[in-house]
């Protein structure tokens, strides 16, 4: 493993239409101490037939050592190895052709922390951004800003509260900047619910991507 970039060399699961075929392609960003195949099975409730899957690996089940508000630094350099993965995947899917507004990026938790940060952090037309208990990553007491335009992708933000992990506070705060760059934000608080992803969620997600 590279130490600088722990994630580059782990390997990204294809599955569903091959991607020189693809009507549209869903990344899915799976969460702490899980897997790629994990996600897959997320994936493959939501994603509209004739769609390519994919799932970058992290190496050692996790993306970043540390909470995602924490200091960058204490997350580093497997934060930035994972943005880069993300990219990387993104890349995979426009050089088959795929444009980037029929690519969804989607996560759990952990992977809904990096999914929420790669798009507000590159903004640009993407098919959506589903990002299941996740926000935007920094410390609490720092503001975050966010600059460019998203050009109205859909985007579903998505929590129980409270959430053992996830404030919140940063998951409202986060719809809230990516609704200033252009994204179409829906948000849904689940009150009591536990670390999970349920139903309505998932439905949510589902009818989002046909329209692409």
């Amino acid at each position: 493993m590279n130490v600088q970039d722990p994630h580059g060399t782990q390997p990204i699961v294809a599955v569903g239409t091959a991607l020189a075929d693809a009507a549209g392609v869903l990344i899915l960003l799976h969460g702490r101490g899980a897997s790629a195949e994990d996600i897959l099975g997320l994936g493959q409730e939501i994603a509209p037939a004739g769609w390519a899957l994919l799932a970058p690996s992290a190496a050692g089940h996790t993306w970043y050592p540390y909470s995602f508000l924490a200091s960058r630094e204490q997350n580093e350099p497997y934060l930035t190895s994972a943005l880069q993965k993300v990219q990387a995947t993104l890349e995979m899917a426009l050089q088959a052709g795929v444009p980037a507004e029929k690519i969804a990026i989607a996560g759990f938790s952990q992977g809904a922390c990096l999914s929420t940060e790669f798009v507000g952090r590159n903004p640009r037309k993407y098919g959506a951004l589903l990002a299941f208990t996740g926000g935007l990553i920094g410390p609490q007491d720092k503001p975050l800003t966010l600059t460019g335009d998203l050009a109205g992708t859909p985007v579903l933000l998505s929590s129980g509260d409270p959430d053992p992990h996830v404030p919140w506070a940063r998951v409202q705060e986060s719809a809230d900047l990516l609704q200033k760059i252009g994204g179409n934000v829906t948000l849904r608080r689940y009150p009591g619910r536990p670390h999970t992803i349920g139903p309505e969620e998932v439905r949510i997600a589902r009818e989002m991507l046909p329209a692409l």
